[in-house]
C-alpha cells in the first residue's frame, strides 16, 4: 500500500496524504470528545476531577498505549525519531511549558484546540491560532529567534539514551506498554463515573490512535523511500507556521506530513461541527476580551517552538514516544495552566469585593 502510494505521489505526496488522512482522523475525533487540555488543568485547579480530566486521560493513556504497543509487535522503531534522537533542552521545556501553559489558560485553548474551533466557526479562536502562527514562526527563524536559541542553551540533554524515559527508569517497551494499556483501563473507568458518556469516551481514544496512525504512517514511508524521511505525529504550531509560510511565500504548496496534517485537522473538525449541527460563528464580545487572548497567543507561539510542541506535540506524540523532555513540557504547561487559572480566579474575586 506504501509502495503504490509513493510510486503514484511520490515520497512529499505520500507525507501529504498521510498527514492528510490523519488529521481528518484527529479533526473529527477532537471535535465529537471535545478533548482539550486547558479544560483539564481548569478542572483540577479547582480541585475537581471531572470528566474533561478524564477525557484528557483516555487521549494520553490511548496515545501511549498504542505507540509502545506498535513498538512491541515491530510496527514501529522511534530510535531516529528527533524527539529522541536529537539533542533536548530542559530549560526549554520547563520554561517553554510554563509559557505555554499560561497562555491556552489565557486564550481558552491550546493550538490544536484553537484550530478545531476556527473550523468551527469561532472566529476568536482563528485570530488568536494566527498570532500563534507568526509569534512561532519569529520564534523558530525570525527576531525572537536568538532568545528562544538563548533560553534553550542554558540545559540541555544528548539524544540517544539520556532523552528515553523507559532507559531512564530502566523499564523495558513491553513493560511500559503493560503499564500504559493498564492506565487507559484506568482511564476508561474513571471516566465513565464521571459520566462521560461512551461515544464522548471513545472519540477521546480516537485522538490518541490519530498519534499512533501519525507515527506508523511517516515510520512506513521512511523504511520505503529511499531519501531521509523525518519521523513524526501529529503536531500543530511547527506545520501550523510551515502551512502559513508556504500559502504566503510559495507560488505552489509543497508536499510534506504537516502541510496535510493542518487542512486535514480543520476537513474533519469543520465537518463533525457541520453534522453535529454545531457549526456557528463566534466573536470577540465584553467577556472576552481581545488583549487576553493576544497575549495568551504570544506565549503560547514562544513558548511551544522553546518547549519542542505544543499541548499535541509534545503531550501526546512525544509523550507517547517516552521523550523525556516532552513529559518534563507537559508537567510544566499543567502547571503554568493551574497557576494562571487560579491567579485569574483570585484576581476576579478581588475586583468583585
Amino acid at each position: 500500500m506504501i509502495e503504490w502510494l509513493i510510486g503514484i505521489l511520490g515520497d512529499d505526496g505520500a507525507l501529504g496524504a498521510a498527514g492528510l488522512a490523519v488529521g481528518l482522523v484527529f479533526g473529527v475525533m477532537a471535535q465529537r470528545s471535545r478533548f482539550c487540555l486547558r479544560a483539564a488543568t481548569v478542572e483540577v485547579a479547582e480541585g475537581r476531577f471531572g470528566p474533561k480530566l478524564g477525557i484528557w486521560l483516555i487521549a494520553f493513556f490511548t496515545a501511549l498505549a498504542l505507540v509502545q504497543g506498535a513498538v512491541v509487535i515491530g510496527l514501529l522503531d522511534l530510535g531516529t525519531a528527533r524527539v529522541l534522537a536529537a539533542t533536548g533542552s530542559l530549560s526549554g521545556a520547563i520554561i517553554g511549558g510554563l509559557m505555554f501553559g499560561a497562555g491556552m489558560v489565557l486564550a481558552r485553548g491550546c493550538a490544536s484546540r484553537l484550530l478545531v474551533l476556527a473550523s468551527s466557526g469561532n472566529l476568536r479562536a482563528l485570530i488568536t491560532g494566527l498570532v500563534v502562527t507568526l509569534v512561532a514562526q519569529a520564534a523558530y527563524r525570525g527576531a525572537l529567534s536568538p532568545a528562544r536559541e538563548t533560553i534553550a542553551g542554558l540545559w540541555t540533554v544528548p539524544g540517544g539514551d539520556g532523552r528515553d524515559l523507559g532507559s531512564a527508569l530502566g523499564l523495558s517497551v513491553g513493560m511500559v506498554a503493560a503499564f500504559a494499556f493498564a492506565g487507559l483501563a484506568a482511564s476508561f473507568v474513571f471516566a465513565r463515573r464521571r459520566a462521560v458518556p461512551l461515544a464522548q469516551a471513545l472519540t477521546a481514544a480516537g485522538v490518541g490512535a490519530a498519534v499512533m496512525l501519525g507515527w506508523v504512517a511517516t515510520y512506513l514511508v521512511a523504511q520505503t523511500s529511499f531519501e531521509v524521511v523525518p519521523l513524526s505525529s501529529v503536531t500543530f504550531t511547527g506545520p501550523a507556521t510551515d502551512t502559513l509560510m508556504a500559502l504566503v511565500t510559495e507560488p505552489s504548496l509543497p508536499f510534506s506530513f504537516g502541510i496535510g496534517l493542518v487542512p486535514g485537522v480543520a476537513l474533519g473538525a469543520g465537518a463533525g461541527a457541520l453534522l453535529a449541527g454545531e457549526w456557528k460563528l463566534e466573536r470577540f464580545g465584553a467577556d472576552t476580551p481581545m488583549e487576553r487572548y493576544l497575549i495568551g497567543a504570544v506565549l503560547m507561539g514562544f513558548g511551544a517552538m522553546l518547549a519542542g510542541g505544543c499541548a499535541v506535540g509534545a503531550g501526546l506524540s512525544g509523550g507517547a514516544a517516552l521523550s523525556v523532555t516532552a513529559w518534563i513540557a507537559v508537567l510544566f504547561m499543567w502547571l503554568g495552566a493551574m497557576a494562571t487559572h487560579r491567579l485569574m480566579t483570585r484576581g476576579a474575586r478581588l475586583q468583585a469585593v
